[in-house]
């Protein structure tokens, strides 16, 4: 396929998107961030327009596109200011532990299903005491006999209010650090002695179900891990680390372009001293800076996407564009809110919930210090 058509093709589904959430999504933001969670209902439609399952291969009920048809989603849903959606998990996060490490029974199995909305992924590896120390998890999957049975507590884990399809990271050699570690597969609707916690309370993203889980003794079959045995689990997890964190860079500058139009849009019709608050020097050079931010953002990341199409993206550059992007995601949101003046801090504007959504972004998938350690060990 030649880049035109590739182009013409990326813009077709683009406008399939936009059109599905205007309808779909955007009469419905406020009830979601009342509800603190997307319908399941929602996720069924977004299954049915082929919003799920993006990048899952035809042959398994996908739509076999790329990260670049992913990147469009996440694109439309900053428009929005809804990245409160978690499609981009599911689709980026969750199905490729599938397609990358699932046998072809694996596969055959549940990637149809994530791709129709009929499963709804999540992947639990944050506990109450461990976030970015992935070797210290305690949650412990033991063998007996034909059956696994995996005890533990996850915290903030995204989508999980709605997810029936949970890919948790448990310890299977307790004495093996981070070599210790498998991930499994658990159907929540076929699991006795798993239990959802509360919908957590955040001062962002409210429309986005966070969770916390619980597993005692919760029965698994073998075919529930993931890989060709077992203690396999870290190293599934820093191959694709590179990926969620490209997913959270790119969020976070469509999130930065949808801050800028609602503000340039707000300054072209709010007055002060008899003229435009645009037309005030201030204005003009504080979004001329985050204009010219975003562009450079836009840039990096087209090559970072190239990079991974070329399976050639590094887990340094991943960082950088993650912590970079987050970074100037929530400088630009709180430039923006600066130039509504009061009605910024007010719910009813939109830049209030872009500049609260934002905050988060320098902490999940990795703190923005985990990041720059990363970077600086190749100095």
């Amino acid at each position: 396929m030649s880049d035109s058509e590739i182009t013409g093709e990326l813009e077709a589904f683009r406008d399939s998107v936009r059109k599905f959430l205007a309808r779909e999504v955007v009469p419905n933001i406020e009830r979601f961030r009342e509800d603190r969670r997307v319908s399941p209902e929602t996720w069924r439609k977004a299954g049915e327009m082929g919003l799920l399952g993006v990048s899952i291969a035809e042959e398994h009920g996908g739509a076999g596109g790329d990260f670049r048809h992913e990147a469009v989603v996440m694109d439309e849903l900053g428009a929005i200011g809804f990245l409160d959606f978690g499609i981009p998990l599911h689709n980026g996060i969750v199905a490729p532990y599938i397609t990358r490490y699932g046998s072809d029974e694996q596969k055959a199995k549940w990637l149809p299903k994530l791709a129709s909305g009929e499963l709804i992924g999540a992947i639990a590896m944050t506990e109450p005491g461990t976030g970015s120390d992935l070797q210290a998890i305690r949650t412990k999957a033991r063998r007996e006999g034909n059956r696994y049975f995996l005890d533990g507590q996850k915290t903030f884990i995204t989508n999980g209010q709605n997810a029936n399809f949970i890919i948790v990271a448990a310890k299977t050699d307790h004495d093996a650090g981070a070599r210790g570690i498998s991930l499994f597969v658990v159907e929540t609707d076929q699991a006795d002695g798993f239990r959802r916690g509360r919908n957590l309370k955040k001062i962002g993203l409210h429309g986005q179900d966070t969770s916390e889980l619980f597993f005692d003794s919760v029965s698994l079959p073998p075919e529930s891990l993931i890989g060709d045995g077992e203690n396999r689990g870290f190293y599934q997890l820093m191959e694709q680390l590179p990926q969620e964190r490209l997913i959270i860079a790119v969020q976070a500058i469509a999130a930065a372009e949808a801050a800028l139009a609602v503000t340039v849009a707000y300054t072209k019709e709010r007055t002060a001293f008899g003229k435009r608050i645009l037309d005030f020097q201030n204005s003009r050079f504080v979004l001329a800076e985050a204009k010219t931010e975003i562009t450079i953002a836009r840039a990096f990341l087209d090559d970072c996407v190239d990079k991974l199409l070329r399976e050639e993206l590094d887990a340094t550059t991943a960082a950088m564009a993650k912590w970079w992007c987050t970074q100037k995601q929530n400088e630009i949101a709180d430039a923006c809110l600066q130039l509504f003046g009061g009605y910024g801090y007010m719910e009813e504007y939109p830049i209030s919930h872009m500049w609260a959504d934002a905050r988060v972004q320098k902490i999940y998938g990795g703190t923005n210090e985990i990041m720059k350690e990363l970077i600086a060990r190749t100095l």
